[in-house]
């Protein structure tokens, strides 16, 4: 197995580590945390052969949040690039990634409300691009190089540890708030899938295995669940 490849910490994209619970040990920041219930974020990740690949995003936004991505330079906030300039952006800081097509409209969601809906299409031009896409610090996206024959491991971080929530009254609300809205990651991989390694515990996490695919979802409100954190690694 090669050297496992980190990505630089150069971006502020989309890192699962804004919907993490850890932060509701404070109250100003679970504030925050209500707003992160109020979006749900997916991506489908193809990578080919040669390290290159495509990246299917989608960001569901409500009113509330939509504008919080527009303010550059706040860094009380987490970057939401809803719109296209802030997508643009975002993929200008990642060499060897290009944005190939955007849209964005506005829908009703099962709340009585409305959503922004954001989808966006990139292509990378390899792993370390990817992983420059996928990790806002450099150490949640990781990927290993195999003997030389197409294999690797490619090891996400989709949520960090973080202090459990005990209120049974806040994690109801919590989970009322954030209805309809979840965290999706889908993975086609180069090859067949040889292994898929996954924390002891996944609770309400859904996941789903083909030969050369694999998919984790969550609901956000089904975070706090999560305090001992949630990764997952792909071997092919």
């Amino acid at each position: 197995m090669g050297k496992m490849t980190t990505a630089a910490p150069k971006t502020r994209f989309f890192s699962a580590k804004f919907f993490s619970p850890g932060c509701l040990a404070a109250l100003p920041c679970m504030a925050l945390f209500f707003l992160a219930s109020c979006m749900g974020a997916s991506m489908d990740i193809t990578i080919r052969p040669n390290g290159s690949g495509r990246i299917v995003v989608e960001y569901r936004v409500s009113q509330a949040l939509e504008s919080i991505g527009r303010l550059d330079g706040n860094e009380r906030w987490p970057a939401i690039p809803v719109g296209r300039a802030d997508m643009e952006r975002s993929v200008a800081r990642v060499p060897g990634l290009r944005l190939s097509s955007f849209s964005s409209r506005d829908r009703p969601n099962g709340a009585g409300g409305r959503d922004l809906v954001t989808r966006a299409t990139l292509n990378f031009s390899s792993m370390e691009a990817l992983l420059g896409f996928l990790d806002i610090t450099g150490s949640r996206a990781a990927f290993a190089p195999g003997d030389g024959s197409g294999s690797g491991t490619l090891r996400l971080v989709v949520l960090d540890p973080s202090p459990p929530l005990e209120s049974r009254e806040l994690l109801s609300l919590i989970r009322e708030v954030s209805a309809g809205y979840e965290i999706s990651i889908r993975v086609r991989a180069p090859r067949d899938i040889a292994s898929v390694a996954l924390p002891d515990y996944i609770g309400p996490a859904r996941v789903e295995r083909g030969r050369r695919d694999f998919s984790l979802a969550i609901g956000t409100g089904d975070i706090p669940a999560f305090s001992d954190g949630l990764y997952m690694e792909i071997f092919w």
